[in-house]
Parts: C-alpha cells; structure tokens; sequence
C-alpha cells in the first residue's frame, strides 16, 4: 500500500478531478510567509502544466494580487479537505486589484490563465497533494 500512496501523490505536482476529467500539474510549494509572499512575482512565463501551490496554515477567507506579476493566471482556491471553493479566472498582469475566494481557503493553486475553463473546471472539483490532511482530504494520497 505505501507504493501505491508514493506513486499516487509526489510533493512536486498536484492532481485535480472532477465531473470534468482529470489534469496533473507540476508545481512549486509557497508554504511560508516568504515564499507565500513572492509567490508567482516577477516569473516571465510558466510551462502549460506547471503551477504554484500555496499551503496556508489554516483555512480562513483569502485575497490574492497581481503585484509584480508578470503572466495572467488562473487562481484557484479550495478547503482544508481539497474541495473546491472558487476561482478567479484570467488574473490580469500587474493588477493589484484584490481577489478574494467566495469562502475560506486553505490551499490555493495558481496555474496558467484560461485553464480553468480549458478543462472545465469548478464546482466539485477535488485536489490531491501530500500536504493535505489525509483524515481531512476529500481525495486523500492513497485512494484512486
């Protein structure tokens, strides 16, 4: 069983589901106050399947910005279990606008604009990555 869970989560990609089908994206961890902070910053262009994925401590309601940010994305929040909570599509460069997730957040992924609707994205949409919570996650390593 250990197999399958390493081979079914890496702590360098994540794995999204839904009525819509699956994607995998290879991404960086934002799990600090620094690393949170710089996020995306300054990043001239991003491979197609690559992401960040910001962990926060807790889940609370989030706001993102697009300070410093170079290339439009796709922000997607979701709960301490995963699941998802909202999207802000085709994040403008430079914006510093604030956009917020429709409810408390824990994880947040930031991928390349227009994915999101490319896949089809939204509602029930799940995340598996090894710093959920598997007693929590609503799609734990382990499980197909």
């Amino acid at each position: 069983m250990a197999g399958g869970a390493q081979a079914a989560c890496d702590a360098g990609r994540v794995d999204l589901r839904g009525d819509w089908g699956s994607a995998r994206f290879v991404v960086e961890i934002a799990d600090t106050p620094e690393t949170r902070a710089q996020g995306l910053m300054f990043v001239e262009e991003m491979p197609s399947r690559a992401g960040m994925l910001f962990v926060f401590p807790d889940e609370r309601m989030r706001s993102f910005w697009m300070r410093n940010t170079l290339i439009s994305l796709d922000i997607i929040y979701f709960d301490e279990t995963g699941a998802w909570v909202s999207a802000q599509e085709n994040a403008v460069p430079l914006d510093e606008t604030s956009l917020p997730s429709d409810g408390p957040a824990q994880y947040v992924l930031e991928i390349n604009a227009g994915l999101v609707e490319r896949f089809g994205m939204g509602a029930g949409t799940e995340i598996r990555h090894p710093v959920i919570d598997r007693d929590r996650a609503a799609w734990p390593c382990d499980a197909d």
